[in-house]
This record gives structure tokens, sequence and C-alpha cells, in this order.
């Protein structure tokens, strides 16, 4: 190679890195990015997606602000401007609070980060083995289940789904109560009724370590409360509107997480069943399965613009 070529070569690369060292520092965010506010219902699920955001945002030099809210609370946050994202939007379940949200064009689809999910009636199997599988079996059955539901926090939508079913009579359940507690007191009931084979009618869904810990059968016959499919689900990724705009590489991240049931009972299961904070189980899931780092931050900086994977690897010392 002359010595012309050779200093074409060389500028041919000098330009080649220029340009990619630009790229990354277009693709860096703001610092006005720096903290993404995001929410939790107080669902093991979406505390467990958080935490593995949580963690991937904390290796790209992003903080995580997560508050506890219900999801009435949480998208009037979204939508006035409180929040950024949110994991969570469960469909069809949420529809009503979507239609709301885009009437006030409040809120940015990102992605459908899990497929495959389900969310309606269940009831242990020695319930449904003395023929309680679909909801119209519950009427016939008042007594025994006291004529209770129950439920989870006070204002989810899933519950006001169970309370629009009894305040209607469907299935003649008028005088039936929805018992509004929480995803662990609700299931510390269903312990309870299980231990001692007492009968329980409650709000179930996948992902959820629920499915191994209990033998449950989900009940057929609510499609027009629940969706059909068991009330299968997609689980949506929500921005607030103008936030990917202003915030492209962090919104380009959770663009990219996209979750399955197996990783999402694994980590949940390491936070109910192991007693694990969810940063923890997060770190020892992320440490166990690294693959999952590559789809994950495929075009993805740190806020400083430097690329995203070696960061992260790192951060978890991977």
């Amino acid at each position: 190679m002359n010595r012309f070529a050779r200093a074409a070569c060389a500028l041919s690369i000098s330009l080649l890195s220029t340009s990619l060292l630009a790229g990354a520092a277009a693709a860096a965010d703001a610092p006005a990015c720096r903290t993404i506010r995001m929410s939790d219902p107080g669902w093991t699920d979406i505390t467990s997606t958080n935490a593995i955001a949580g963690v991937l945002l904390a290796g790209l030099g992003y903080t995580q602000d997560v508050k506890t809210l219900s999801v009435p609370i949480g998208y009037e946050s979204m939508k006035n401007g409180n929040l950024d994202v949110f994991l969570g939007n469960w469909m069809p379940a949420q529809q009503k609070f979507i239609d709301a949200l885009n009437e006030a064009k409040a809120v940015e689809v990102l992605a459908t980060n899990l497929s495959g999910a389900k969310f309606t009636l269940a009831v242990p199997n020695y319930v449904a083995e003395a023929g309680v599988k679909d909801f119209k079996d519950l009427t016939a059955n008042a007594d025994k289940f006291g004529k209770q539901i129950y439920g989870i926090e006070p204002g989810a939508p899933a519950n006001a789904n169970i309370q629009k079913m009894i305040d209607a009579n469907d299935f003649g359940l008028t005088g039936w109560k929805v018992v509004e507690s929480g995803e662990q007191a609700m299931l510390a009931q269903v312990k309870r009724s299980a231990n001692g084979k007492g009968w329980i009618v409650f709000l179930a869904w996948a992902p959820h370590p629920m499915n191994e810990t209990f033998d449950i059968t989900y009940l057929s016959g609510g499609d027009a409360y629940f969706g059909p499919n068991y009330g299968g689900a997609d689980v949506r990724t929500l921005a607030r509107t103008g936030w990917p705009a202003q915030c492209p590489n962090a919104a380009t991240f959770f663009k990219n997480l996209k979750f399955d049931l197996s990783m999402e009972n694994a980590m949940m299961g390491k936070i109910l069943d192991e007693g694990l904070e969810p940063a923890a189980a997060a770190k020892a899931w992320l440490k166990a399965h690294p693959e999952v780092l590559e789809p994950w931050l495929a075009g993805v900086t740190t806020l400083d613009g430097k690329p995203g994977l070696p960061a992260v690897k790192a951060a978890l010392g991977i």
C-alpha cells in the first residue's frame, strides 16, 4: 500500500470513528432525563419488572423513582405529567382508563412488554372438582363462599369489573361482596382457605407464582368482564405524551424491554418465596440470564452517550 493509499485509509477510519462517536453522542439523553418516574400499583409482577428496569437503568447512568400508586391515581399522575413510564397497562382490563387517557392525549404506547398473560376469577382445584368451573356455578354455592369474592387493592379496575357484575346481577350475584385488600392479603386468605379446604373465589392471574404455589382452576364464562381466553391479556408499556421525544435513548430502552411468563414467574418467586428485595432479585436473575441484555440494550447508550451494553455488564459484574 503506497503512502497515498495509507493516508486515504487512515482518513476513512478517522471519519468512521468520528461518525460513530457522533452517533453515540446523539443518542445520549439530556441531563433532565436522568430521573425516570415510574409507578407500581403494589402488584408483584410490576414490582419485578420495575426492578429489572431499575437495575439496568442504574447501569446506564439513570435514576429510577418508583412511586406506589393505585392504577387510577397512577394514570391521573401520568395525565398530569407527574409520571413518565408505566410497565403495567393490562389490556383489555384497563381499557376504560386508556380510553380516557387517549381522549386527553396523555399517553403513548411504547411496547407490548408481555403476551400470554391471563386475569380472571379462580377457585382451588378441590372447589372446581366439586362442580364450580364457570361463573354461572357461583350462585348455587353462595353460602359456601360466604357471598364473597376476594379482589386486590381498592380502586383496581378488576375489582370494579366484579362490582359491575354484581350490580348487574349477572350470574345471580346480587348480594355478593367484593373483598378489597391487596395482592398479599388476598393470597394469604387463599392459603388459609386451601389449608382448611375452605371455599374461596378470588382474582388470579399469570404470570404469578400462585400458579405453582396453589392448585387452582380458572373459571370460564367471564368473557364479558375479563375478556376471552380466561381474561387473556397483553401488558403494555406506556409513557406520558412527549416523554419519548424528550428522552429518546431511554425510550428506546423501554421499547426493547420485553418479558415472558417464565421470567416473571421466576422473578416474582424470588421476591415472594425467597424473600429477596426486588433489586437483589433482579440482579440475581440478570446475572443468571445475561443473554437478555443484548436485545434489551440494542441501540441504547448510557446517559452520557457511551455504549450501553458494556456499561451494564460492568455494573452487574458479568
